[in-house]
């Protein structure tokens, strides 16, 4: 019987992208009406708190009524009225992400607005949760990981070797993971060991858009077998090679890696994908001398350091406070997206 119904129910497969494609527009579009109620809300009452007639107790009053008529809907606390408030004042006069809120949970527009400082922080959380539909979880992560300022001090430091190579633009030379249960001294296997059993995490540091292919992946070249810790960015559409290395970056770490991408592009590359990309993964590093080990290397590689612990939040706030400001001075901008 199972044999007979197996042919039918390949044939029924067929509707499940239908079905699930139009669960996610109503999903999409139920959290948008939810969104601008929210909005609409929002605007209502900082109009009566501007024109000085309402105050906290008269919210308290308004909340009290919204719940005594909608028992079973959520949402119409005293303090989330005045988070919506807050939530329509902070977008109110931006033409530029007013749509973008409409895309994401309620409860994720609440980190971002309370997280974030500033209307470039809100906005590369912003694209960034609509292209990876983060969860709660996964937001707070990265804002709490210092996303936002790790990349841009990252795509400033390393404008020059990324300049006219877009796939590297995909990886930043700064990654923390806190998430490890890992204590030093460790060797290059136990860090190994724990990446992959934090593997969701490690994604996440990285972003969505790569996928797991190995832990020391099999090339032979001639008689000697080689093993790659092997990733695939569905973006660049290519293979990522990760060295992983428990000291800081030596010029020798990159003839390993270019043999390596090499291997890759020889025996593992699909015709339809890009030149592979490497990545050393070290404990720390000195611009000059990457700059120098980059120089002649025809490989699309970076190099990134990696720490175990969050970033001091003030300390990567002030570095990138100054970058903006001599931005500012010199007449050129930081891209923020």
């Amino acid at each position: 019987m199972n044999e007979e119904l197996t042919p039918k129910t390949n044939q029924f497969e067929e509707i499940i992208s239908i079905i699930d494609s139009a669960r996610t527009r109503a999903m999409k579009a139920v959290n948008a009406e939810l969104i601008q109620m929210y909005w609409e809300i929002g605007a209502y009452v900082s109009e009566r708190v501007k024109g000085g007639g309402w105050g906290k107790s008269i919210v308290v009053d308004f909340s009290v009524f919204l719940q005594s008529h909608y028992p079973t809907v959520k949402g119409f606390s005293a303090q989330n009225i005045w988070r919506m408030k807050q939530f329509y004042e902070t977008y109110c006069d931006n033409e530029k992400l007013s749509p973008l809120v409409r895309e994401i949970p309620w409860t994720n527009n609440l980190l971002i607005m309370t997280g974030c400082k500033t209307d470039e922080a809100r906005e590369f959380y912003l694209r960034l949760c609509i292209a990876n539909r983060y969860t709660k979880r996964e937001l707070d992560r990265q804002i709490g990981s210092m996303l936002y300022e790790r990349t841009m001090l990252s795509d400033a430091k390393h404008k020059e070797l990324i300049a006219g190579n877009g796939g590297l633009a995909a990886l930043r030379d700064s990654y923390v993971f806190e998430f490890l249960d890992i204590e030093e001294p460790y060797k290059e296997k136990d860090l190994r060991r724990q990446i992959v059993s934090h593997l969701k995490d490690f994604i996440l540091e990285f972003g969505h858009d790569f996928t797991f292919v190995g832990e020391e992946y099999r090339v032979q070249v001639g008689n000697t077998d080689f093993f790659i810790d092997l990733f695939y960015n569905r973006a660049l559409t290519c293979l990522v090679a990760i060295e992983l290395k428990i000291d800081v970056f030596r010029p020798e770490h990159m003839g390993q890696l270019n043999f390596y991408l090499e291997a890759l592009d020889r025996d593992v590359k699909k015709a339809n994908e890009n030149p592979s990309v490497g990545l050393i993964l070290c404990t720390g590093k000195d611009d000059t001398v990457v700059e120098y080990a980059l120089s002649r290397t025809m490989s699309p590689t970076m190099v990134a350091d990696y720490t175990l612990h969050l970033p001091d939040k003030r300390i990567l706030q002030n570095k990138l406070r100054e970058l903006t400001e001599l931005a500012l001075e010199s007449g050129d901008e930081v891209e923020t997206s």
